[in-house]
């Protein structure tokens, strides 16, 4: 993990304190994303790749009677999340932990095996082994439990120059679209006879996708 944290680290340091206003531009879909977790009162929810805490902080408001968890590999990113928590007034129901997505102990981190909500927000396009990191949220959810996952689409229904544009932008930050996403979210699921939907959004921009796991 030591690797990771450090290139996270290196690339936040900075970044961290206008990452919001500035990502909130083209990180489409989130709040859709938060909006069908209809979490339930009790329900625990996990967020893979919290970065400065802005989902959890609009999970805990959308679901008061919900525990809400976030990892995150990058120390930076946890400081401000940390510090946004307690802004928000709700550090009392948010627990961060510093963690690898693609392999961490739940029970060690925050006392329970597993969640009835994960959610991962465009955070798949930055983990390097990013289907480990699927299996390992796949493997944390509790019977009758679902995972959110929004991230970059492909994208198809947008031109040529904006497609090639997008993507020299994102190069920029290490980021690389899972264009075979849907593919390796459908096969886990089938692998754990579990269900799985997904659609896109403005245009293909954005994929939006809940597995669902039986009770």
């Amino acid at each position: 993990m030591s690797d990771a944290a450090a290139l996270m680290d290196r690339m936040y340091r900075r970044q961290r304190h206008i990452y919001d206003f500035s990502r909130k531009f083209y990180l489409l879909g989130r709040d859709e994303a938060i909006v069908r977790l209809r979490s339930a009162p009790g329900d625990k929810v996990l967020e893979i790749g919290c970065g400065t805490g802005r989902n959890l902080i609009k999970g805990a408001r959308a679901y008061p009677q919900a525990r809400l968890f976030g990892l995150d590999v990058s120390r930076e990113m946890l400081a401000s999340a940390a510090a946004s928590t307690v802004r928000a007034g709700l550090a009392s129901r948010i627990a961060l932990a510093q963690a690898d997505a693609t392999a961490f102990n739940p029970r060690a981190l925050f006392g329970c095996a597993s969640f009835e909500r994960v959610m991962i927000s465009y955070a798949l396009s930055m983990i390097p082994l990013w289907r480990e990191a699927l299996a390992q949220a796949f493997d944390v959810l509790a019977p009758g439990g679902s995972l959110h996952v929004v991230d970059f689409g492909e994208c198809d229904g947008l031109p040529d120059p904006f497609k090639a544009a997008l993507r020299r932008w994102l190069a920029m930050f290490d980021v690389t679209p899972r264009y075979d996403l849907r593919e390796a979210l459908a096969a886990l699921a089938a692998e754990r006879g579990m269900t799985c939907e997904n659609e896109t959004l403005f245009r293909g921009y954005a994929i939006l996708a809940v597995v669902q796991r039986s009770a």
